[in-house]
């Protein structure tokens, strides 16, 4: 008999999997920070104002996944910091894209908290999504999703079937 319970992380779906690592409301706060170069336990903690447990479980859990490197800096007692990796720098976006959302919708009347400066350029800036191919900007109503392979034999296969029995064979057609 197929399990009914499937867990985020073993479905072929991108915002699920990425969701399963990145979807407590601490995770994305832990790594706001690491942007702003905060790299070290009791700093995390005191600036969050999480639970020493919590973070420590948390930090563990982006350490496993890839995202963060946990680096010593002090040998007696040992002391680690906790870096970005390649994997994680490339997370970058999705803050920003969260920063931009916020701006736009939950801001008070005096403004967004943090204003976002292009050294490049010398210009703040609002994050937007653009295409790769063509630099327009990217908006829900411009992009038609199409499913990829994986997505096409998870459809086919007990566990979609066990999940969806209605709608699995009309989704992969």
């Amino acid at each position: 008999m197929v399990s009914r319970f499937i867990t985020a992380s073993e479905m072929p779906c991108s915002v699920a999997r990425s969701q399963a690592i990145l979807g407590d409301r601490w995770t994305i706060l832990i790594l706001r920070n690491a942007f702003l170069a905060i790299r070290r336990f009791a700093v995390f903690q005191q600036q969050l104002g999480i639970p020493r447990h919590i973070l420590s479980v948390r930090l563990k859990k982006l350490v496993e996944a890839g995202i963060l490197n946990k680096v010593p800096y002090q040998t007696r007692p040992l002391r680690h910091e906790y870096r970005l990796t390649d994997m994680g720098k490339e997370l970058y976006p999705v803050v920003l894209a969260l920063v931009a959302w916020g701006d736009k919708w939950l801001s008070d009347a005096d403004g967004t908290p943090v204003l976002l400066h292009h050294q490049t350029c010398g210009h703040f800036f609002t994050p937007v999504m653009t295409c790769s191919e063509c630099g327009d900007v990217v908006k829900a109503r411009d992009v038609t999703p199409v499913l990829g392979q994986p997505m096409l034999k998870w459809m086919q296969s007990p566990r979609a079937d066990a999940l969806h029995p209605d709608h699995s064979t009309d989704l992969a057609s």
